[in-house]
């Protein structure tokens, strides 16, 4: 698995951005012609390149266009989970707004623009580009750019000029941080700054990347609020009730437990809703909302328990992989790390199991790492409780595994 890496700007301190512009243009018109180009682009650049080209996107084509405007736009905003940190994004780069030409962006976690801020000359520019409430900023939409390039790497990224996929933007550059939601793990949106190319400083990516971590870090201190809240619903209703019991707020995160596996966090069935479901770790439970949340009671073995098939679905055909696990009680989806993810299709892939050297020589390309395997093993079954077996790892005789990835992987 490649390591995160840190914010990377496109223009280094020092260099002339204009020369580095003109040097690009030469490469990118060498490349769209299938021409030997001058120098290789960004690795993050080239990459992103290829997976454009492929999904069609017209390097010619013009401006993007508002997809959602109106009462849809306002329903975007409030189901982002982004509406809570737009004040603390737009403050946080006020100060890169002062030159009157650069506009602040946020934009949603499929790259739709939500939230807009500059100066009228600034506004307008971005108005004849398309950077609009409303618009698309995808990498399928509009091509290489800060947003959806960002959306897709999961890092902070600055695009120059010329590292843009359509032509049409070759005179701007951005940088674009994604923002995740510390409860989920999952990147709910982007900051980005744009302005013209001529604007390009290295440090601006770096600031966007800053500003980013602490709205998480806000959302993250709201979160904590919400399952004190929880905590204080549930303390009654966990003091009236004998045996184990537990609350869990809407992601899974568990408030308060009585007599029960200790967990951080169980992955609850879509929809928190009244009945019985199969949790992992805990098995088949009696879940009864509660306001952000569910109290959550295991069910007696043997009691009204019939055994149900169990499919489990591996989505890797994006960025954040998907695991979706359905029974008769219910489904769940989970969203692991791309270490897990590299797990979960090997033991898609190989049924019959693999021991704890063969994980190691997979992932690591080192039969030697078993203590790491294992520790990452451990997590996945407490996780994925009836779903993995152990010794060796694999999935459960019962489950039926689907995988989906993408064409070129192997």
């Amino acid at each position: 698995m490649t390591p995160v890496r840190g914010p990377e700007p496109a223009v280094s301190a020092g260099e002339d951005p204009r020369h580095y512009a003109r040097l690009l243009a030469a490469v990118y018109d060498a490349t769209m012609a299938g021409e030997k180009a001058p120098a290789r682009p960004r690795e993050v650049v080239g990459d992103s390149w290829r997976r454009v080209r492929e999904r069609g996107v017209d390097p010619d084509c013009g401006a993007a266009s508002a997809t959602v405007d109106g009462p849809t736009l306002e329903a975007h905003r409030r189901s982002s989970g982004l509406d809570v940190v737009v004040d603390r994004l737009t403050a946080g780069v006020e100060t890169l707004l002062d030159d009157g030409e650069t506009v602040a962006i946020i934009a949603d976690r499929d790259g739709t623009i939500l939230w807009r801020e500059g100066a009228p000359v600034a506004i307008g520019r971005a108005d004849g580009l398309g950077f609009v409430p409303g618009a698309n900023w995808a990498e399928d939409a509009v091509g290489t750019n800060a947003i959806g390039t960002a959306l897709v790497t999961r890092r902070a990224v600055q695009i120059f000029s010329a590292e843009h996929y359509v032509r049409s933007h070759h005179q701007w550059t951005c940088a674009g941080a994604p923002i995740r939601d510390p409860a989920t793990g999952r990147v709910i949106g982007v900051l980005d700054v744009s302005g013209p190319a001529r604007t390009a400083h290295p440090a601006t990516v770096a600031l966007v990347d800053a500003v980013s971590r602490l709205a998480e870090s806000e959302l993250r201190e709201q979160h904590r609020r919400r399952l004190d809240r929880l905590r204080r619903v549930a303390a009654p209703l966990l003091a009236g009730r004998a045996g184990p019991v537990a609350a869990l707020d809407t992601d899974g995160w568990v408030a308060a437990v009585d007599a029960m596996s200790p967990a951080d966090r169980i992955p609850l069935p879509e929809g928190v809703r009244a009945g019985r479901h199969r949790l992992p770790v805990w098995g088949l439970c009696e879940v009864d909302p509660l306001p952000g949340g569910g109290l959550v009671r295991p069910v007696p073995h043997g009691i009204d328990d019939p055994a149900s098939a169990t499919t489990v679905h591996l989505d890797l055909r994006s960025s954040t992989a998907t695991v979706r696990i359905g029974t008769t009680h219910g489904q769940w989806v989970h969203h692991p790390s791309p270490r897990h993810a590299d797990v979960l299709c090997l033991l898609a892939r190989h049924r019959d199991g693999l021991s704890a050297a063969d994980l190691a020589a997979h992932l690591f390309a080192d039969r030697s790492r078993v203590v790491t395997v294992r520790a990452e093993m451990s997590r996945l079954r407490r996780m994925f409780g009836g779903v993995l077996e152990a010794r060796p790892y694999r999935f459960a005789d019962d489950v039926d595994v689907t995988l989906a990835v993408d064409q070129n992987s192997s």
